[in-house]
């Protein structure tokens, strides 16, 4: 499946998430999303975003917070039907949406936590989408310069 219909699919799921573990969940499918994604530019992607793709991908990785949220309770994971990723600048596009929406539902989140471990894992989780997003960004400003300085 393409990455652009994924990342629709992700977004529904994070704005009909109504508890705190659905927030969860929407979240480690959004880190896995970013894994994926960035996984798959590196090698397939265009050459001048490959280098960067692969920091995005490591960074997607890193978010530990699947642990608490077995891919059952989300009904598997969305990433796992990527297939392609058709038009790198629309999926990219709406990643860095999606991460800057999983934040924003996780700000709510951690003002709700009356647990210092779900408080922590949210912490953790914002870290992490920040700093995908912030690699989606770069990518991004990548295909720009190379789009407006054609060889």
């Amino acid at each position: 499946m393409d990455a652009v219909r994924i990342i629709a699919a992700s977004r529904r799921g994070l704005a009909e998430a109504n508890t705190v573990q659905g927030v969860i969940v929407e979240a480690w499918q959004a880190q896995a999303l970013a894994e994926a994604v960035g996984s798959h530019l590196a090698i397939f992607g265009p050459y001048e975003v490959r280098s960067r793709a692969r920091g995005l991908g490591d960074a997607g990785g890193r978010f530990s917070g699947g642990l608490l949220c077995p891919a059952s309770v989300g009904g598997g994971l969305r990433a796992a039907q990527l297939s392609e990723v058709r038009d790198a600048k629309a999926a990219l596009t709406g990643l860095c949406l999606l991460l800057r929406e999983v934040c924003e539902a996780l700000v709510a989140v951690v003002l709700l936590a009356d647990e210092e471990g779900m408080y922590w894992t949210c912490v953790e989780a914002m870290d992490t989408v920040d700093e995908s997003r912030d690699r989606v960004g770069g990518i991004l400003e990548k295909l720009e310069v190379r789009d407006r300085n054609p060889a």
